[in-house]
Order: structure tokens, then C-alpha cells, then sequence
């Protein structure tokens, strides 16, 4: 296997290389507005730094949302891109559960990312990190969270006052990802991407003619 993985669903553009046995090369960057800038140039620059053309990929990896619709829509189609073009098996996650699988397991969980809007995308976990809930997207004071459940993400992060945030990992992490699907370890689904609501921008509706 050599596989190649990333993530656009959140600020984080994460991009990752493995070899069947472990991570080649890494790169990682923040930037809300720029995913379609920045993962193109990402990904080049770790298949050099790993020393991997592009046609000795076998798999491609992303992570599917839910995100905001331009961020997610890049990584979406650009590995629906690599995928046909290359002639590589494509493999689509939650990018909740990519942050969920570098959670400590134990006990149950929630994972909570930034909507903007003043909502999250959220989801629950069990103590195995299998998610038993969502996603979804909520307003956090209407999140239907149980005492003492620890929440983790850019989201919980930002609404600590509502929700009980600890420490730990904010984004999905293409070297979680690529780790998780190298294993087998982790829930795969269709190539589509979790939008969860319309886009912040539509196009306009047809001119109303002038009477009178």
C-alpha cells in the first residue's frame, strides 16, 4: 500500500503519505479561506518529501465532513480526481471520527467541530470510539450532551462554556487518517460529501421583470 490522505473539512489543510507501515511525510497548515490554494501545493510537496510519484500511489483517502461547503467540496473532488485519474482505491471517512480515533478510549465521548453560524457539528462516541450518534449540527446550548461526557474539537473549543472541552485533538489529522484506514480500524462510507445544510452562498434567483 502507499497511500495518500487528507482533509479540508476544517481551518486545518492536513495532508499525509503512508507506506503500508507508517507515516512518509506530513504537512499541515491553517487557513479557513485558502483550501483551494493550499492543498494542491500540500500535497506535492510531501509526495517529494516522501519520494513518491504520484502514479505509484495505490489509495487515496479523505476525509468527507461535515464541513463547511467550499473547504470540504475541494478535498472531496480532488480526491474523487486522484482516485479516477490515477486508478486508486478510494477511501471516505467522517471527519469526526478522525478526530475521535486519536481520542484515549475508555469511556464515551463527544467530538464537536466549529459550523460557524454559532453551531458545531457534533457526534457521540462510546467508550470503544465507535460512534453511536450523529453527525449533526446544533446550536451547543441546545446539544443534548449527558453530565460529565468530556468533548473534544475546535468546536468544544470554542464553546468550552457549554460544553465540557478537554484537551486533546481540535482538527482531523491526515497521519490519524491514513493510519486508521492503513489498519482497517476505521469506519468507511460513501464518497459523498457531509454538507448537513445549504452553502453560505446561492446563486441568485432568476431577475423579477419590471411592471407597470
Amino acid at each position: 500500500m502507499l497511500l495518500l490522505a487528507f482533509d479540508t473539512a476544517s481551518p486545518a489543510i492536513t495532508v499525509a503519505v503512508h507506506d503500508g507501515r507508517d507515516i512518509v511525510a506530513a504537512a499541515d497548515s491553517v487557513d479557513a479561506m485558502r483550501h483551494g490554494e493550499l492543498l494542491t501545493p500540500s500535497i506535492e510537496r510531501v509526495l517529494t518529501e516522501a519520494r513518491v510519484d504520484r502514479r505509484d500511489l495505490t489509495d487515496v483517502a479523505v476525509g468527507v465532513g461535515p464541513g463547511p461547503y467550499t473547504g470540504l467540496r475541494v478535498g472531496v473532488v480532488t480526491a474523487r480526481t486522484l482516485a479516477a485519474s490515477l486508478r486508486l482505491e478510494l477511501h471516505c471517512v467522517c471527519s469526526l471520527d478522525i478526530i475521535a480515533a486519536a481520542v484515549p478510549t475508555g469511556s464515551p465521548f463527544v467530538v464537536a467541530a466549529d459550523a460557524r453560524r454559532k453551531e458545531v457539528y457534533w457526534a457521540r462516541y462510546d467508550e470503544t470510539g465507535t460512534r453511536v450518534s450523529g453527525p449533526d449540527v446544533a446550536v451547543p446550548s441546545t446539544l443534548d450532551h449527558p453530565a460529565g461526557v468530556p468533548a473534544y474539537g475546535r468546536g468544544a473549543r470554542l464553546y468550552a462554556d457549554l460544553l465540557p472541552y478537554v484537551e486533546g485533538p481540535n482538527d482531523p489529522d491526515a497521519r490519524i487518517l491514513a493510519g486508521a484506514v492503513a489498519a482497517g480500524r476505521i469506519r468507511e462510507i460513501d464518497p459523498e460529501p457531509m454538507y448537513l445544510r445549504r452553502p453560505d452562498v446561492t446563486p441568485p434567483g432568476e431577475r423579477k421583470r419590471a411592471t407597470g
